[in-house]
């Protein structure tokens, strides 16, 4: 069980050995970034982030930008992450741009506003996927930075998802040299498979070893999966 005393969140489950690889918590009271090109994996790896986080009593906001809430559940739940218990217990907050069924919410709304809402704030880990769809293309990297270190300040862990295309890259550069996490995912073909990978660019306060690059992959009903035929 993780609190909100100690200095990471875990993120491990029995189903694989991501957390293994990769540091075993996310430190508490920091900023994450992930960032990759479409299709790169980015939501899958979220996706398992949260799932770890209840499975380890972690309280977790997530907002997409991509579902419908009923989209998201049933995505997860094809992978063998169920997450309506969760939702109903109070462990998960599941907020998406689209509302339940499939109406895009037509006032626009930013990431500062996101990370204001009464139900967001209560949550110990905040995931946004995607968040480059949320920062404004004129934004302030210090501006931006100061107003998620003082969020971080609060007790609150932050994990935002960038694709590269959506934000200036002087921008992504910033945040990227202020937070605690950085991953960056690549994809790659090799024998007509697609292979992806996980660069842990940055991981600052890691409870326990990191590997420098985890292959990966997700398989219906079983999940995320360290491909450890991948270079690591």
């Amino acid at each position: 069980m993780t609190s909100d005393n100690d200095d990471g969140y875990q993120f491990g489950i029995i189903q694989d050995s991501l957390a293994n690889s990769m540091g075993a918590a996310i430190p508490n009271r920091s900023l994450g970034i992930i960032s990759g090109e479409i299709g790169s994996g980015k939501s899958l790896i979220c996706q398992r982030l949260a799932f770890g986080f209840v499975q380890n009593d972690v309280k977790v906001a997530y907002v997409t930008t991509e579902l419908t809430t009923r989209g998201w559940l049933e995505q997860v739940g094809s992978i063998g992450y169920d997450m309506d218990n969760n939702i109903d217990d109070g462990k998960f907050l599941l907020i998406s741009s689209f509302g339940v069924l499939a109406e895009e919410i037509e006032e626009h709304v930013d990431l500062l506003e996101v990370l204001n809402s009464p139900g967001v704030k209560e949550a110990q880990v905040i995931i946004i996927d995607r968040a480059s769809q949320l920062i404004s293309p004129d934004s302030n990297a210090k501006q931006l930075l100061s107003i998620l270190r003082k969020f971080n300040s609060q007790g609150r862990t932050v994990l935002l998802t960038i694709d590269n295309h959506e934000v200036d890259s002087r921008l992504i550069r910033e945040m990227k040299n202020s937070a605690e996490l950085v991953l960056d995912l690549e994809t790659a073909t090799v024998g007509g498979d697609t292979v992806r990978t996980i660069a842990v660019t940055r991981f600052l306060r890691a409870a326990g070893p990191t590997q420098g690059r985890i292959g990966w992959k997700v398989m219906p009903q079983m999940g995320f999966i360290v491909d450890i035929t991948a270079v690591s």
